[in-house]
């Protein structure tokens, strides 16, 4: 290996770190969601990886694409923009209808007074929910597509700093140094996801608040919402 592309690899490990650590849409969305859908560490740990690679792996496809037609590093760079542009509207876009959603399952949570007089005079009261006393299929349906839609969202979200940074310069030493920047930068960037995702999974485990559980949902919603405004302001 060049000393060339060893400074590369380096760099590519850096990056993967960083641009994770800076980017919080890469992890408050699986903490948010896992909390609010009560996710198993297992559950949590796979749709993160699911989709940091389908996020890290959209930007490689691209750059190959780009490096294999001779598209220019202009171009390349306005298609990421474009494709973060889109990755954007569709958190917010999720956000803002699991936000709803979650609205509407505080009002349905509200506890309810039942009296119910009998036979001998005797009079008893219970109290119960909607949620805890009907099933409804919808509930089902969002537990199931949520995963799919946070999937389709990263695919759409560019790894800005692999195409002009990483690859460009890997073309120059070989298909290896290519193979072997993409792998470091994807492996890094995934891992680092993962493990911000469980840590904080795992201390949030440790909190229980009963009151605010009932908001657990409109809360992800929210968190999901801000996100995706923060990457369309470029924060």
């Amino acid at each position: 290996m060049s000393q060339a592309l060893m400074i590369l690899v380096g760099t590519a490990a850096t990056l993967g770190l960083v641009h994770t650590l800076v980017g919080p849409d890469h992890y408050l969305p699986f903490i948010a969601m896992s909390k609010a859908r009560r996710w198993t560490m297992r559950r949590t740990v796979w749709i993160t990886v699911l989709c940091g690679v389908g996020h890290v792996a959209s930007s490689i496809v691209l750059g190959l694409i780009g490096i294999a037609a001779g598209i220019t590093l202009k171009r390349l760079e306005l298609v990421e923009s474009t494709r973060g542009e889109i990755a954007a509207w569709l958190l917010m876009a999720f956000g803002l209808l699991y936000l709803s959603w979650g609205i509407v399952r505080i009002f349905r949570d509200r506890k309810h007074t039942h009296s119910h007089l009998h036979a001998d005079g005797t009079r008893h009261e219970h109290v119960h929910t909607h949620i805890t006393s009907h099933t409804h299929p919808h509930d089902e349906t969002a537990k199931s597509l949520t995963p799919w839609v946070l999937f389709v969202v990263f695919v759409f979200g560019p790894c800005e700093p692999l195409i002009p940074l990483l690859m460009y310069p890997a073309a120059a030493e070989s298909s290896w140094g290519i193979a072997l920047v993409a792998a470091v930068f994807a492996a890094t960037t995934i891992a680092t996801m993962t493990t911000i995702v469980v840590l904080s999974a795992f201390g949030l485990g440790f909190l229980s608040a009963p009151r605010l559980a009932r908001y657990g949902h409109a809360m992800a919603g929210a968190t999901v919402f801000l996100c995706g405004v923060a990457i369309q302001l470029g924060l």
